[in-house]
Parts: C-alpha cells; structure tokens; sequence
C-alpha cells in the first residue's frame, strides 16, 4: 500500500480537491488528503498525503508558506483577486516609494480578517458559500505572522510580492489591505506558492509528470514518512515498549530513560523503523510518559 507525501505542482485552474482526486487514482485509489488549500487562480506548492499518511495532516498545516503574488492596483474585488466582479477605484495611482513605505504596516505580527470567500465555517456554514448568496457576516480579526515582505514594482499598477508567512495567512486579503492603505484599492492577479511544509517547488511534480511514471514506479516519488517527521526528536523502544506502543498505551519515560518536556511530539521507532507520533504529558500520578498521538503502522 502506498504510504507517504507526494509533493504536487497544482496548476492553474484547477481546485485543490480535483488536484488531489487525481493524485488518489494515480495511487491506485489510496485515501489522499492536501495540507493546505490553493485557490484555482493559485499555482504552486501542493503537499498531498497518501495512504496512512493522511493521519500526518495536522503536523504539516503548522508549517510556515512562501509566495509570489501579484499586485494590481486601482481596482478592487468582491473575491479581493481578479476572479471576481471587479470595480475600479478611480483614484489616481500611488508612486513607487508610496507602495513600497506602506509594506512595513504589514510587517512582523498583524490581525488580518479572512475573506468572505473562504472555506472557513461560521455556524456550521462556509463563508464563501455563504458569500456566493450575497451574505456577509462577521469575521473576528486573526494573528498571522509576515516574516517577509517585499515587492518589485512590474508597472505603475502592478507588483510583484515576494511573502514569507505563517500558516492562515490570506494572500489576497493581505493585496486588498495593501490596497486600502494606500486608498487606491487592490487585488491579487497572480499567485504563486513557493514553498509550504518546509518543501520548495522545485522538488514538485506536475499530474502530467506522475501520469506519465509507469505505475510501478510511482510509490517511489513519495517521501517517506520518517523523512517528513526528521526534525521530530527520535525515541527508538526495545520491542517490549514498541508492542506497548503500538497497542496504545503509554510509555513510562523513565523506563525507556528519556525526559522531555511536557507538549514535545517525538517519533517512535523499532527495529522495522518509523511507526508512530507520541506526546510527551503526565499522567494521573504525575508521571512523565509518552502517549501515542497517531499510528502509521497497523499492529
């Protein structure tokens, strides 16, 4: 059975879920999940978990983005990109040093609103398909994180930005509130991610390029699972504490000579490898143990 995380080029004008079925029926109809949603104006970065390897999720969602996107000023947007009903602002538009000066408000930590055309739930009910009956509600502010923020002026009306960000951030509602801060109005025209999960684009493939992978060959572009959890701390049990494991139940650190601190997520091993993600906690006695969070390997 395929097992790992395949690292996709999602194309331009495709959903991330068509993107992701396809990737299932190339793997001979394995479960599959993404690790972050791409717009189908979106390009770029598409982590796609295979097998048992959807489990993984939650442990790759945390991970910091990069993108290139394109700024077009002048104009705004119900969808804040140009998919959708566009209106221009009719004020003049901003110089260079303009643009490039009101970058550092959207610096370091901010609050950014998500749109309403987003997958979010309130209520129990998306946002954009709440959006798309004409319905606005409303949305509490979030932290998000820019690490990186740079442009590189293409026209008097169009950018392209250069983001490093933490995981939630809304590349198109960051051009929109570019755009309102200058007061001319903004969306994103283009979007490219660049690297997610840790993975760059050049390590990516594109459907056409597994497609044409003779099937047998295929289970060999996944990462493994021990290469996706490397940077987790290692924790290898003798075959006594690997069954104990594998059956669920936790782990006296002091039994196995290990310390770590309350929170910590480490990777289990035996001697047939990488098996299971663990949590450091204590118990009702106030003892340090390693409780398994997800099991990759069926006992």
């Amino acid at each position: 059975m395929a097992c790992g995380l395949f690292l996709l080029y999602k194309e331009q004008g495709m959903t991330s879920q068509t993107a992701v079925k396809r990737v299932s029926r190339l793997f001979g109809g394995e479960k599959t999940g993404h690790t972050g949603t791409l717009d189908p104006l979106a390009e770029g970065v598409l982590p796609v978990l295979v097998g048992r390897a959807v489990k993984a999720s939650e442990f790759l969602l945390t991970g910091e983005k990069e993108y290139i996107a394109h700024l077009r000023l002048g104009v705004r947007s119900d969808t804040e990109d140009i998919t959708g009903t566009i209106t221009p602002s009719g004020v003049p538009l901003p110089k260079e040093v303009e643009v490039l000066s009101v970058l550092d408000r959207f610096r370091g930590e901010i609050l950014q609103t998500p749109p309403m055309y987003s997958a979010l739930k309130v209520g129990g009910k998306k946002l954009c398909d709440l959006a798309r009956t004409g319905k606005t509600v409303e949305r509490e502010a979030r932290p998000i994180t820019v690490y990186r923020l740079d442009a590189e002026r293409l026209s008097d009306e169009e950018y392209r930005l250069f983001v490093h960000c933490s995981k939630g951030t809304y590349i198109r509602t960051l051009c929109a509130d570019i755009g309102d801060a200058l007061g001319t109005g903004a969306v994103m025209s283009r979007l490219l991610r660049a690297e997610a999960a840790g993975y760059p684009l050049e390590k990516c493939l594109t459907l056409a390029q597994l497609e044409a992978t003779p099937p047998e060959e295929r289970e060999g572009l996944l990462i493994p699972l021990s290469e996706i959890f490397a940077s987790f701390p290692k924790v290898t049990l003798p075959p006594f504490f690997a069954r104990l494991a594998l059956s669920g139940a936790p782990i006296y650190q002091k039994k196995i000579g290990t310390s770590f601190e309350n929170g910590t997520v480490v990777a289990l091993y035996d001697g047939e490898g990488f098996f299971a993600l663990a949590e450091a906690v204590e118990n009702d006695e106030n003892e340090r143990v390693l409780r398994s969070l997800r099991l990759f390997r069926i006992s």
